[in-house]
């Protein structure tokens, strides 16, 4: 499949300034060096714990905040380079959906409104094309035409969120970012909001950017996972191959995570022991100090994506030289 979307070496820094009682500013490094493609019509799923720069980098990638370093490639045109106008322009293929299914909607608005929206930003239709079109995409979400008279607050979360999902497709992108579109809702309302992104990525060709933190979900959904912590990708590859045999610690931990009674994970791997909230180690892997088969190199030098022969990606030492126990076993 040809290419959509290519990162290299996307970075972002936040400076925080200094004050009177806490002295200087420190800068985060909240995405660091990340190497990203994502294929025409495939689901890249994206997981890691809250902070990792997951939703950092989904924002990066459509340039609604801009990177410190990297290039980003969609449909083979870098949009850091873009004019203003060819920006716009290229924003009409690259939309977003929000985890707050009503936080991210206008509550002084109509549905109407609110779909009609970006074709008045971008100039396109006549004020009865822009209602004839909303109610067009509303159907597509599973939503009938009668929703395009009320407000946001008069609708359920998951309704909400079909709005936020028709509202990014009223411009016909082929590539859509979604933000932890279902971690607001109950699990039954998950499902149904899965099978909807689904539906339409089959009947429209679309390409996803999935995010979020529940990895049952991303499985479900994702042609590949790539896995982020502290704003490095540490593992990327086929979803059935990595949850199969997760080859770096960090992954081995998420899967150790999941609740017991999940079907397909039941005794396949131990939480770690230790303190699972300890800091990023300065220098070396940045995983090092949570790491239950860390050694003296892994606390010297970070390690970089290498390829398995599998096909995966992963950034551990260990993994890559195949001295690193079986998933499960004891270092």
């Amino acid at each position: 499949m040809s290419r959509l979307v290519e990162i290299e070496g996307l970075t972002k820094i936040f400076e925080r300034r200094g004050s009177l009682f806490f002295g200087g500013g420190r800068a985060t490094r909240a995405v660091d060096g990340v190497d990203l493609t994502i294929a025409k019509g495939e689901t890249l799923g994206l997981v890691g714990e809250s902070g990792s720069g997951k939703s950092t980098t989904g924002r990066l990638v459509l340039r609604l905040i801009e990177p410190t370093a990297g290039t980003i490639r969609f449909e083979g045109e870098d949009i850091g380079r873009m004019s203003r106008a060819a920006l716009r322009a290229a924003r009409q293929r690259m939309q977003i959906v929000f985890q707050d299914p009503y936080g991210s909607l206008n509550p002084r608005m109509t549905v109407a409104d609110i779909l009609a929206e970006a074709l008045t930003i971008h100039g396109e239709g006549s004020p009865a094309e822009r209602k004839r079109r909303a109610a067009e995409t509303l159907d597509l979400v599973r939503l009938p035409a009668s929703a395009l008279d009320r407000y946001p607050h008069e609708f359920s979360g998951g309704q909400r969120q079909r709005i936020g999902i028709a509202r990014a497709l009223m411009l016909r992108p082929s590539f859509i970012v979604c933000d932890e579109v279902v971690s607001a809702l109950d699990v039954s309302v998950q499902a149904q909001i899965i099978n909807l992104l689904q539906d339409l990525q089959r009947e429209l060709g679309l390409t996803y950017l999935f995010i979020s933190h529940n990895l049952a979900v991303v499985r479900h959904v994702s042609t590949r996972i790539a896995v982020m912590y502290f704003g490095r990708i540490v593992e990327i590859g086929a979803a059935d191959a990595l949850f199969a045999a997760p080859a770096h610690p960090y992954t081995r931990d998420l899967l150790a995570a999941l609740p017991a009674e999940h079907p397909d994970m039941r005794g396949a791997h131990r939480p770690p022991p230790g303190d699972s909230f300890a800091p990023r180690t300065e220098g070396g892997c940045r995983f090092a100090a949570r790491c239950r088969y860390a050694e003296p190199r892994c606390g010297a030098i970070e390690p970089k994506l290498e390829t398995l022969p599998d096909g995966r990606e992963v950034a551990c030492f260990r993994a890559i030289d195949n001295s690193l126990p079986a998933a499960g076993e004891r270092a």
